[in-house]
């Protein structure tokens, strides 16, 4: 089934002529929700490349069936208008302006349409937030009421369980998240509901606490895409933001969120190689952001509107790809609260989440799991050896990274990099760690592939590390030579090391 929901998520279906979609906003947009094994799933069905589609949804006794080349293959549903769609404000103002159902119960809106960017000439080319006020499908500001108001009755009278609420970038730049956080408190305040906030970077990082203050469950900070002059061409505004602020935006909103609560579109078919979206999937997950892959949606009235989306194979290839990435960081669409993760309906990428039962490693993505990561190391190297009285913490861990291991949520070990020259072309290792019942495991040697295979990306030639005297032939296993006779560390006797990262697997 995720092979055909995958080529008709590219291809398009062909519907009777009273099924109409969406035709506009700022999202992938363009097309209808169906239900197919009772679960949402969003398809283009009026983008001028449908018409070339093999796909055909045809109504039957017992509902409506997909076809293709005259064959039948699936069953499915036309997700219904909402009843809420019916109503409208005391002011007038129908409520399929201020909010829209997506998938089959998230409610979804764009709360500022106008967007600086836009106005400025440099806006997404993706996007149409702006044309769908030209066009009166939505008003231009929804207020904090007017949202709570269509919140509650969404979810008394269509089964509503979570919402996203975006903006176009204010003027200034983030001048619009206080007022997001303002519509997040109000409808969570009288819905009940959680609630997911999408944002550009702002300048000033602290403002992403008011949208943990004012309650929000999860937030959705989107790069689009890893390629760097891809994005200059069709979201400038996004590249002049840089890199390293998104990577700030990401670890500033997971320390307040947590893993998976946070999460960043890639949209694939704008030009990128396959292998930057799966580049830029590990480097998100190892961060705790889920990397929401989905193909292009040309929208009526953007940019791109006469674009292509990648075809069905490239999709399976990514997607397949993307799901390993997810398991081994112990990411998934179950455990996100609220948000277009959790929707899912726009992208093929849940039907191909994989379990992963085993030991996991990453980057020690908040407070907590760096503090699970000190408490193991002062467990064994104060405690249990007593090579430091009181804690082995020094200066080298704060230029450093902390890798974790972990097993069915908990750490089980850790294990540090560090850069050891400017150049970071020398990276040192140490303060490996596993907890005494996960040393039968593999979960020492699997951080000590994962810190390999990290400082070789980071550009490293040399990655060193001093030994304690019995672990030298654990090490020499996975692929590390004795540098020079053994040298006295903290009253024990250890043994300088040098990996060979020609060992170290190739990426994805």
């Amino acid at each position: 089934m995720r092979n055909t929901i995958t080529e008709i998520q590219s291809q398009g279906i062909n519907v009777p002529s009273d099924i109409l979609g969406r035709k506009g906003g700022a999202g992938p947009a363009e097309g209808r929700a169906f239900l197919i094994n009772n679960i949402p799933v969003n398809a283009p069905i009026a983008a001028h490349y449908v018409l070339r589609s093999p796909f055909t949804l045809k109504s039957s006794d017992k509902g409506y069936r997909i076809i293709k080349d005259h064959r039948e293959i699936l069953c499915a549903n036309v997700v219904p208008e909402p009843r809420f769609y019916s109503r409208q404000t005391k002011g007038g103002i129908p409520y399929k302006k201020i909010a829209l159902l997506h998938g089959n119960n998230c409610l979804a809106t764009t709360v500022l349409q106008n967007c600086v960017h836009w106005k400025q000439g440099n806006k997404c080319t993706f996007c149409s937030s702006e044309t769908s006020i030209k066009t009166g499908h939505t008003i231009a500001r929804k207020t904090p009421e007017q949202l709570a108001e269509v919140a509650l009755a969404a979810r008394d009278l269509d089964g509503i369980t979570h919402m996203v609420l975006t903006s176009g970038t204010g003027d200034p730049p983030g001048s619009e998240i206080p007022y997001l956080a303002a519509c997040a408190r109000a409808v969570i305040k009288k819905a009940e509901i959680p609630v997911q906030v999408q944002f550009a970077p702002p300048p000033d990082l602290g403002l992403i606490q008011e949208l943990s203050d004012a309650g929000v469950s999860s937030v959705g900070i989107h790069v689009e895409s890893f390629d760097a002059e891809v994005l200059k061409r069709v979201a400038p505004a996004k590249a002049a933001i840089g890199f390293a602020h998104y990577d700030r935006a990401w670890k500033t909103a997971v320390e307040l969120f947590g893993p998976n609560q946070v999460s960043s579109f890639l949209i694939v078919g704008l030009g990128e190689s396959p292998e930057s979206i799966a580049w830029g999937s590990e480097y998100l997950a190892d961060l705790g952001v889920y990397p929401f892959v989905v193909p292009l949606r040309p929208i009526p009235g953007s940019t791109l509107e006469g674009a292509i989306p990648p075809d069905a194979d490239t999709m399976k290839r990514i997607y397949e790809a993307v799901a390993v990435i997810l398991a081994k960081k112990e990411l998934s669409l179950d455990a996100t609260i609220a948000g277009c993760v959790k929707c899912g309906a726009c992208s093929a990428l849940p039907f191909y989440e994989k379990r992963h039962d085993g030991i996991v490693c990453h980057s020690a993505r908040n407070q907590r799991e760096r503090s699970e990561a000190f408490a193991i190391r002062n467990e064994i190297f104060v405690r249990e050896q007593k090579m430091f009285d009181k804690s082995d913490i020094d200066d080298n861990d704060l230029k450093g990274t902390q890798l974790v291991a972990r097993s069915k949520g908990f750490v089980v070990g850790t294990v540090r990099i560090y850069p050891e020259n400017q150049e970071k072309t020398h990276w040192v290792g140490g303060r490996l760690a596993v907890r005494k019942e996960y040393r039968n495991t593999r979960a020492g040697s699997d951080l000590v592939k994962e810190a390999m295979k990290r400082v070789k990306k980071k550009g490293c030639h040399v990655f060193m590390a001093t030994i304690q005297e019995q672990n030298v032939s654990f090490f020499k296993k996975l692929g590390w030579a004795p540098q020079g006779p053994l040298e006295m560390h903290f009253g024990h006797p250890h043994q300088p090391m040098q990996a060979d990262l020609g060992r170290v697997p190739g990426d994805m």
